[in-house]
């Protein structure tokens, strides 16, 4: 089975333009979450967002494509890739895209196309000059790991030998109004883990990975497993005993041929509501994985949906080159029945594979595995 190396890697977002840039940030405790007060609501509210005047639309490409475009065109600095070969794919991961042009834009069949993802994904295949069919995945708050999953195993069955994987959500008033209806956005910076936590806190950016099973880009870091998995609870509140996203984790260390006890850290969804962080406990404990550090990023970087598998995975592969653990932030006493690990504090230990994991809406589940080359 042919290896899956990481060839290049880039997050855009509120904190940092490039890969580097954000694990520094982070490693300095910078947040990009802010209070604001603007037209996305009738009260102020805690987000992670770009500045105004940031990638706003333009007559050619929306703020979601330009995200897009700066995270693959960064990726792709330093590289030899041949963006035009049959054998190189683009993956665009999202959860919403443009529907925020349903709040400025009148509704017509124009719009609808112009909405939906296959015409923003064709639109950065053209900028780019890919060759290949773009592809599409949209699965929640997982579709930026089940993206890397499915990049994988085209890789691995040889359709393809080089996938571009990127993934952006940007936020609108009617992402945030949704979650408002369900009482999900906290009144403070969420708290993953913790039991002061009452809700999740959005965040908007882009990620991109870049995947081969050429031996030349071999920089030490493979993708060795992945899983998914549906609860098949409910559309909107997660399985009550985990089992499900258990199931994701089993399937992608059987994928990778790994063991629990072999798992040296986890990077978890961590939304901070009440309900999910309960779940995923359950399911950590469930694989036999409840000693292993962990952490969750959303007190930097928010909820940022779609891309939020991308942008946690790549931190993750960060951590393993500089065995360096991020902590989370607003975490202080452990709140959920089944507890965890959670790291409070910058961590220097020696880590050789961790595990991504991530659930979202309609309950889909999803984990990855990535590791140190031999």
């Amino acid at each position: 089975m042919a290896g899956v190396y990481i060839v290049s890697d880039n997050i855009t977002s509120p904190i940092g333009t490039t890969t580097a840039d954000n694990f520094a940030q982070l490693k300095n405790s910078v947040s990009g979450i802010r209070l604001h007060n603007n037209s996305m609501s009738a009260k102020p509210f805690y987000a992670s967002l770009f500045d105004g005047d940031a990638y706003v639309d333009n007559a050619q490409y929306t703020k979601f494509e330009q995200l897009l475009i700066a995270s693959i065109t960064n990726a792709l600095e330093d590289t030899s890739l041949d963006i035009a070969a049959s054998k190189t794919g683009l993956i665009i991961s999202s959860t919403k895209g443009n529907i925020s042009l349903l709040e400025t834009e009148a509704q017509t069949p124009e719009l609808n196309k112009r909405i939906a993802l296959h015409t923003s994904a064709k639109l950065v295949s053209k900028h780019f000059g890919f060759t290949s069919q773009p592809i599409v995945v949209s699965n929640a708050c997982i579709s930026g790991i089940l993206a890397i999953v499915t990049a994988m195993r085209l890789i691995r069955s040889g359709q393809y030998e080089t996938m571009v994987v990127s993934g952006a959500d940007v936020i609108s008033k009617f992402i945030l109004s949704g979650f408002q209806s369900f009482n999900a956005i906290s009144s403070q910076p969420c708290k993953p883990f913790d039991a002061d936590r009452d809700g999740i806190t959005l965040g908007e950016g882009a990620g991109t990975i870049i995947l081969s099973s050429n031996p030349k880009y071999n920089k030490g870091i493979r993708v060795i497993g992945g899983g998914s998995s549906n609860d098949a609870n409910h559309i909107s509140a997660p399985s009550r005993t985990g089992e499900e996203l258990a199931q994701a984790i089993n399937a992608s260390l059987k994928e990778a041929g790994l063991s629990s006890s072999d798992i040296d850290f986890i990077s978890a969804h961590g939304t901070a509501t009440i309900y999910n962080d309960e779940m995923e406990a359950k399911a950590i404990t469930l694989a036999g994985l409840q000693a292993a550090p962990l952490n969750s990023l959303k007190g930097f970087y928010g909820h940022t949906l779609g891309a939020a598998g991308l942008i946690e995975s790549i931190i993750a592969i960060q951590s393993l080159k500089e065995n360096t653990i991020i902590p989370t932030p607003g975490f202080n006493q452990i709140g959920v029945p089944t507890p965890v690990n959670v790291c409070t504090e910058l961590t220097s230990v020696s880590l050789k594979n961790i595990l991504k994991t991530a659930s979202g809406f309609g309950g889909c589940n999803g984990a990855v595995i990535f590791s140190k080359a031999d």
